[in-house]
């Protein structure tokens, strides 16, 4: 007579164990776990995929017109929040811009904070228009305020 070695064995979960009998099911649970981590893993690399281009997109300049322009206005709001601290821009027009600044990280080493302006202080922005056409987005390359000019993208500036 055959004897069996006492469950859970190793690198099985009590709980998937209790019904488990004989090797045979052993072996068909583990089978069915490997498969089941191969369709988390196909899943998942399918759901990254999905929104891979809207973060690059995001995160890129590839959204951004070539050439830079300047936006002149008063701070409407400030948003210090990541994963980009954003300035909405209240133009002569009367229009809303909504301006990204760097990441967090490049935008405290421009030197600006929270503290560096509020709303209603003059603003002027360098930088690179959304490519779709109408929509008041910009991505900031330097802004000065009070005079003061913080650099995002120092690279990016005019020569």
């Amino acid at each position: 007579m055959r004897t069996i070695e006492p469950f859970p064995p190793h690198g099985i979960a009590l709980a998937s164990c209790l019904s488990i009998r004989t090797w045979k099911e052993i072996a068909l649970y583990c089978r069915s776990t490997r498969v089941l981590r191969k369709v988390f893993a196909v899943a998942s690399v399918a759901i990254a995929a999905l929104y891979a281009p809207s973060a690059a997109a995001h995160h890129g300049w590839t959204w951004a017109q070539e050439a830079q322009s300047t936006l002149s206005g008063t701070i409407a709001s400030i948003s210090m929040a990541p994963p980009h601290p954003t300035i909405q821009v209240l133009a002569a027009d009367g229009q809303i811009w909504q301006v990204d600044l760097g990441n967090p990280s490049q935008t405290r080493r421009s030197g600006f904070t929270a503290d560096s302006a509020k709303v209603g202080d003059a603003i002027e922005v360098l930088g690179n228009r959304s490519r779709e056409p109408g929509k008041p987005h910009m991505k900031a390359v330097r802004i000065t305020v009070g005079g003061q000019h913080y650099d995002m993208y120092p690279a990016r500036l005019p020569r």
